[in-house]
């Protein structure tokens, strides 16, 4: 939700619009799980890659009924240090799920900001 100021100048609260929203993405105990609808998609057909904090998810089919090609692409980036030799992916039932572990030291810091006044 934008915040009031924003508003009043007119600027958009988000600056790509997107038709709907095809993914879900959450955090669990020790990794971030990604969800994305990408329903009449082939397992073959769909490209996932990491590079250096950056999801990268790709992919491309014909739609026989309407003949036309359908393309994907979104571009996800993680917070947190990812253990990129155990990210898994599956495609079940038009829904591509992606696990995303964290890695066990890359815990959050904090640090204590002196307030000053």
């Amino acid at each position: 939700m934008a915040s009031s100021w924003l508003q009043s100048t007119g600027f958009p609260s988000r600056l790509f619009e997107t038709s709907s929203n095809d993914y879900e993405l959450y955090e669990e105990e020790d990794e971030f799980v990604l969800s994305v609808e990408m329903p009449g998609f082939d397992p073959d057909g769909i490209d996932v890659s990491w590079d250096d904090g950056v999801l990268n998810i790709a992919g491309e089919h014909e739609d026989e009924g309407r003949g036309e090609r359908k393309t994907y692409h979104r571009r996800f980036r993680f917070p947190k240090t990812i253990d990129d030799e155990n990210i898994t992916a599956q495609y079940k039932n038009g829904i591509l799920e992606v696990r995303l572990p964290v890695r066990s030291e890359a815990t959050t810091r904090g640090k204590q900001i002196e307030v000053q006044g």
